[in-house]
């Protein structure tokens, strides 16, 4: 979560919204991200999809079952979705999204083998956004 948390420090220095991802299989990092959509202007560009296309590009394949992804943000429907077609393994993010959050969404949008924990370091991934949002109000 410590490696996500630099990608997310990387957004805010971009004034991107900070959050930052990185996936992780077989004890090494193999994609990170952090948001990019004011950058590339495009809001499809979230750190989880960054990293997502990282990972399958190192790993030659587009299922990430083996991984690991670690998000500094509970991921939202969109990246849901793409971490269920990648079938990713495991998720592990920091604060929650009670607004746009994927956990939000019954039945569950993720792959049924993925497994996810929540709240790892969620303090410091959550008041990194807040801070963020309270300068730009």
């Amino acid at each position: 979560m410590k490696e996500a948390l630099k990608e997310a420090r990387a957004a805010l220095a971009e004034d991107e919204i900070p959050i930052g991802a990185v996936i992780v299989c077989k004890g090494r990092i193999v994609g990170k991200g952090h948001n990019m959509t004011e950058r590339l202007n495009d809001p499809t560009a979230h750190a989880e999809m960054i990293a997502i296309t990282a990972a399958t590009e190192a790993l030659g394949g587009k299922y990430l079952n083996e991984c690991t992804l670690y998000v500094t943000v509970e991921p939202c429907p969109m990246c849901a979705g793409a971490l269920n077609w990648a079938q990713i393994g495991r998720i592990v993010y920091g604060a929650i999204d009670p607004k746009r959050g994927h956990s939000l969404f019954t039945p569950s949008l993720l792959h049924p083998k993925t497994e996810v924990e929540a709240g790892v370091l969620a303090e410091e991934c959550g008041s990194m956004v807040t801070e963020f949002f309270k300068k730009k109000r």
